[in-house]
């Protein structure tokens, strides 16, 4: 595997596999770990190229915690130390003032061994990182910054269907978002065969899910809902041809296609997607896959706005609350790498 940090990753029988030991530390009401909840106390690092990271940058404005929560964001390609902020004046993150995601975690763990993963949480004052936890940081958006969500905002992660959504998500981040992974990584044909036939077992059963409902739980988008469409959106610009998941396009499948598109039509989903960003990374980083570099010019991606007809199967996507406003203009995706916003 190339040099990539959003997870670091080893191979079992030519298997891969993800290295999930993340900083787990979190940052809660109680402050049970240190770490209070506290706005403009901490800066979100993500970067729109990866699916993990794209996940928290769906949820901070679906929640409307831009006010309490900063964002910046790394470039879409970077070498083995780390994500960059070659995006910003300077190469420099104007917050953090580091050139590197790495300085935070060093400035918290100055020989620390892993992987240097986005999203991040970082402590301003102190530039040191408090958690890498992907899968943890969304629900404590949902959770414990609760007092600080904007007026509508939707729940994601509703006690009572907790079992439900915790139970779906993790058969999704199996299954679909690490399988793809699986798929593109793999050693030996015996292994590719194994995570291809996983993945598009579990897709075949999520069409059956939601050939019959609009969301994956309940009749409103849930934190399974993000966890689903960040590897949709990637399908077929990346997974479908670099990492060879090409039983079908995304296209191809009927119900996850328009289960995409209407997601992707909500605000917060389809408004937070950089296609430039996520092909760059993929294509320009994985090296060992990818010996050129070269970056596909396509696939068409005006597809994305046709009509889905999802809402004759009911529900809404923000229940009784409110779509979020607009994004503020710093915050904004290149309209050149999004057909929604052109």
């Amino acid at each position: 595997m190339s040099a990539e940090p959003e997870a670091t990753a080893s191979y079992i029988e030519d298997e891969f596999r993800r290295d999930t030991n993340y900083i787990d530390d979190r940052i809660t009401v109680d402050a049970r770990d240190g770490w209070p909840v506290e706005p403009g106390r901490y800066r979100l690092i993500a970067s729109r190229a990866c699916p993990w990271a794209n996940r928290s940058i769906i949820v901070r404005r679906l929640l409307g915690l831009e006010d309490a929560i900063s964002m910046g964001i790394a470039g879409p390609t970077h070498d083995w130390r780390s994500w960059t902020f070659d995006l910003d004046p300077g190469g420099v993150d104007p917050v953090l003032r580091i050139p590197r995601l790495r300085d935070a975690f060093l400035a918290r763990y100055p020989d620390y061994p892993r992987g240097i993963t986005v999203p991040a949480m970082v402590e301003i004052e102190t530039g040191k990182v408090v958690t890498n936890d992907f899968k943890r940081i969304t629900l404590d958006m949902s959770t414990e910054w609760s007092a600080y969500h904007r007026d509508g905002a939707p729940e994601l992660y509703p006690e009572p269907l907790r079992d439900e959504i915790d139970s779906v998500s993790q058969q999704v981040y199996t299954d679909v978002n690490n399988a793809v992974y699986e798929a593109g990584f793999a050693g030996t044909v015996a292994a590719y065969t194994r995570a291809y036939d996983k993945l598009f077992s579990r897709l075949d059963w999520l069409s059956e899910r939601l050939e019959t409902q609009r969301y994956l739980v309940g009749d409103t988008i849930t934190e399974a809902d993000v966890r689903l469409f960040t590897t949709l959106a990637r399908f077929d610009p990346v997974y479908h041809n670099h990492f060879k998941c090409n039983r079908n396009k995304l296209a191809e499948m009927p119900v996850l296609w328009a289960y995409a598109r209407d997601l992707f039509q909500t605000p917060g989903f389809g408004d937070t997607t950089d296609f430039v960003h996520i092909k760059r990374h993929y294509y320009e980083v994985h090296r060992d896959i990818n010996p050129t570099g070269i970056v596909p010019l396509g696939p068409d991606l005006s597809n994305w706005l046709t009509p889905h007809f999802r809402e004759e199967l009911g529900g809404s996507p923000f229940g009784d609350g409110t779509p979020p406003g607009p994004p503020p203009q710093h915050e904004r995706v290149d309209p050149d790498h999004n057909p929604l916003l052109r």
